[in-house]
C-alpha cells in the first residue's frame, strides 16, 4: 500500500495496518538491542533473572520504557526516515512534533492485557480530538516482533456512523453493563455491538499500525504459551496543535541517554522534539554557545551557518 492509499484508510477507517513497513536497516539493529531493555521471552519464562522479571508482573503498563531508551538503535526508530515520512504524509504537513515514544514488552501470564474498548484522547490532549485536517493527531504501534491474535494483537474498530457519533464521554466501553462509571467516563451500558466490529491488527516484525486518538481500540491477552511481544507506541502531531501533549521532553533532557541521542541526531530529527530549525531567530551567538556547551558532541555547524 502506498502512503496516499494509507492516508485514505487512516482517515476513512480511523486506522491502517502496514505489514512489514519498517525497513530492515532500521528494524534489525533495534531488535538486536531489545535485550538492553527487556528480557527475551525465553529468559522471562525460564526465570533467568527473577529480579529483572519482577517489574513486568502484575500491571500491564509496567512493561513500558519511555524515551530516551538505553538502546541507541531503539532511539533511532521514532526519528527514522520511514516513520517521519509516514507521519508527515498522514498529518499532511512537514512541520510535526513527536510528543510521546514508548517501548513495551508483554509476556504471557505476566499481567492481564485484556482491555475494554476505549479511545486514547484522555492522555493525548488537554482538549478533545479534532477531525480537522490541520489538527489531527497520529498514533503508531510499531511491531518489533511478530504479533498474532494469540500474541495479543490490538483490536481496532473501524470508523462507522456508530463510532463517529460517540460523544466525548463516555470514553471506555465495557462489553457488559457495569456500575463503575468513573464520573461518566465509563459507559454504564455494555457495548457488545462495538466488539462485534473489532478486527485484530496483526503482522510480522516491522509492521506499523497507524490510528488516531479518537479511534476505538483495545489491547488483548497473550494466549500463546511462553509467548511475548515487543512493540513501540509513538505519537506525532502538527506543530500547531500545542494542546496535544503526553510527555515533556525537557523533563527527560538531563538523562544520559538523552545526551547520547541528541549528539548523534541531525537537525531534522531534533526538530521533532522542538529544537528550532537552523535559521530560527532563537539561534544567536548566546544560544549557539550555550547549546554547544550543553551538547559538546553535537555538530553545531548547521545552526551556526544560518545564524
Amino acid at each position: 500500500m502506498d502512503l496516499h492509499a494509507a492516508t485514505r484508510s487512516w482517515i476513512e477507517d480511523g486506522f491502517v495496518v502496514l505489514p512489514g513497513y519498517l525497513p530492515a536497516t532500521d528494524l534489525a539493529p533495534a531488535v538486536d538491542e531489545l535485550g538492553l531493555l527487556f528480557p527475551s521471552a525465553a529468559d522471562f519464562h525460564d526465570g533467568a533473572d527473577p529480579d529483572r522479571n519482577a517489574r513486568f508482573v502484575g500491571d500491564e503498563f509496567d512493561g513500558i520504557d519511555g524515551f530516551p531508551f538505553a538502546s541507541p538503535a531503539l532511539n533511532r526508530i521514532p526519528v527514522c526516515d520511514a516513520l517521519v515520512s509516514l507521519a508527515t504524509t498522514l498529518l499532511g504537513t512537514p512541520d510535526i512534533r513527536l510528543y510521546s515514544a514508548e517501548a513495551w514488552a508483554k509476556y504471557e501470564g505476566a499481567a492481564d492485557y485484556e482491555q475494554d474498548l476505549h479511545r486514547d484522547y484522555l492522555n493525548h490532549t488537554v482538549l478533545a480530538p479534532s477531525t480537522a485536517p490541520a489538527y489531527r493527531q497520529l498514533e503508531l504501534f510499531v511491531f518489533l516482533s511478530e504479533v498474532t491474535v494469540e500474541l495479543g494483537a490490538p483490536r481496532m474498530v473501524p470508523r462507522t456512523a456508530t463510532t463517529d457519533g460517540l460523544p466525548a464521554k463516555p470514553n471506555f466501553f465495557p462489553r457488559r453493563d457495569t456500575s463503575d462509571t468513573e464520573a461518566g467516563f465509563v459507559s454504564p451500558a455494555g457495548r457488545p455491538d462495538l466488539y462485534r466490529e473489532e478486527v485484530p491488527a496483526t503482522g510480522p516484525p516491522g509492521t506499523v499500525v497507524a490510528f488516531q486518538p479518537q479511534t476505538v481500540h483495545r489491547g488483548s491477552a497473550i494466549t500463546r504459551p511462553r509467548g511475548a511481544r515487543f512493540s513501540m507506541h509513538l505519537n506525532y502531531r502538527p506543530a500547531a496543535a500545542e494542546w496535544a501533549q503526553r510527555h515533556a521532553w525537557a523533563d527527560r533532557s538531563h538523562d544520559p541517554d538523552w545526551y547520547d541521542f541528541v549528539e548523534q541526531a541531525d537537525p531534522r530529527q531534533l526538530e521533532l522534539f522542538g529544537f528550532p530549525a537552523p535559521g530560527h531567530p532563537y539561534w544567536t551567538a548566546e544560544t549557539l554557545d550555550g547549546v554547544g556547551q550543553r551538547y559538546p558532541g553535537l555538530d553545531m555547524a548547521p545552526w551556526r551557518s544560518k545564524a
